[in-house]
């Protein structure tokens, strides 16, 4: 079916403009959210500048971004539920941003922008009966036509309904699932945040095992210093084998995120068509997009634990003919040293070349 276009003058309505730019008020300035916007573990929002000056405030010995000064992080409270924020020592600018809030201020200040009455309604009319509107929806042909082309036209023999019952029912169905869309969004948010903390703790784990690790081979002669740059080469690969699987994951997750997003920005740009028949001709494939977009799977977060690198903890006996067979014992713990390193005499020389074959290939 193909149609022609006229126009009607459109009254804008402001109240839903209204009710967004409340809960786009940033709790501390009570402005609208300043970019950049990020987003703390308890899922409220801030202006980074208004969390800057917060967290100044509750840590006035912290030094400021760029100090030459090494900083140990500190902590505050949100001002909107008083959960604790703790920080690393890159302050705020450690938290992740909050790319949809500040898609949603962007689209929000483009529609501020426009006058209310500059908009025109369309109407579109019957190609075959040109002084007809289209005014009724064919549900076995799944089209907006024209009354004329139900009783004498193409769709004298199929179901019809009106207009307006189809356009409500499409559109409900496109909202909720927006809605439904949106609220994933921010659980993918919520898993990307909790992710990046197991990078950092892979980060943080690692190094506190290398300083153990290095602190116990001082105390060694220079035999040990092969065995020693092996056991950090195993360390730093399974660390590196890990921060990359985590760091795909959260590319993945991240893709998705912004997928997402901008196919939220296109429903809602879309839902904004006031002409029932103009929105029907896109309704369709948009629900279907939004659809198959809230049922994707994403691939499973790291499994408990698997930020631990406590399985790289080294206890050193000094016995000398048996220190090249000094290992990485799975599962021991740095607190556990009399046990962490096997040192039978009686395998000692018929395992030496295997355990030094197959010790550092076999830390997963």
């Amino acid at each position: 079916m193909n149609f022609t276009v006229g126009f009607k003058p459109l009254l804008g309505d402001a109240h839903n403009m209204d009710n967004l730019e409340k809960q786009l008020i940033c709790p501390i300035c009570l402005e609208m959210f300043s970019k950049p916007v990020v987003i703390l573990p308890c899922q409220h929002n801030l202006c980074r500048k208004c969390a800057n000056d917060v967290f100044q405030a509750s840590n006035p010995l912290w030094q400021s971004r760029g100090s030459t000064t090494v900083s140990s992080g500190g902590r505050f409270r949100c001002p909107s539920c008083r959960h604790e924020v703790v920080l690393d020592r890159h302050g705020v600018y450690g938290l992740q941003r909050n790319l949809l809030v500040e898609n949603i201020i962007d689209i929000y200040k483009q529609e501020s922008s426009r006058p209310l009455h500059s908009k025109a309604e369309q109407h579109l009319m019957c190609e075959e009966h040109e002084d007809e509107k289209i005014n009724i929806y064919c549900l076995s042909c799944e089209v907006p036509t024209c009354s004329l082309c139900k009783v004498f036209g193409a769709h004298k023999d199929c179901e019809v309904a009106p207009l307006p019952t189809i356009y409500k029912r499409q559109k409900s169905e496109l909202s909720d699932g927006i809605a439904m869309l949106v609220a994933g969004n921010d659980r993918v948010q919520a898993v990307i945040t909790q992710m990046e903390e197991v990078c950092q703790t892979i980060e943080d784990n690692s190094r506190r095992q290398k300083q153990l690790l290095n602190q116990k081979f001082e105390t060694l002669c220079a035999v040990l210093e092969e065995r020693k740059g092996e056991l950090l080469q195993a360390l730093a690969r399974v660390q590196e084998e890990k921060l990359q699987r985590v760091r795909s994951l959260i590319r993945q997750y991240g893709d998705h995120l912004e997928a997402s997003s901008k196919l939220v920005e296109s429903a809602i740009q879309s839902m904004e068509e006031p002409q029932m028949a103009l929105y029907l001709q896109q309704a369709k494939e948009l629900i279907n997009k939004v659809g198959a977009m809230s049922k994707v799977e994403l691939a499973g977060r790291p499994e408990p634990g698997y930020e631990s690198m406590e399985q790289f903890s080294v206890i050193v006996e000094h016995v000398a003919e048996m220190l090249r067979t000094i290992d990485f014992q799975p599962g021991a713990s740095g607190d556990e040293e009399d046990d962490e390193v096997t040192l039978d005499g009686e395998e000692g020389n018929t395992g030496l070349e295997e355990e030094r074959l197959d010790g550092p290939e076999g830390l997963h």
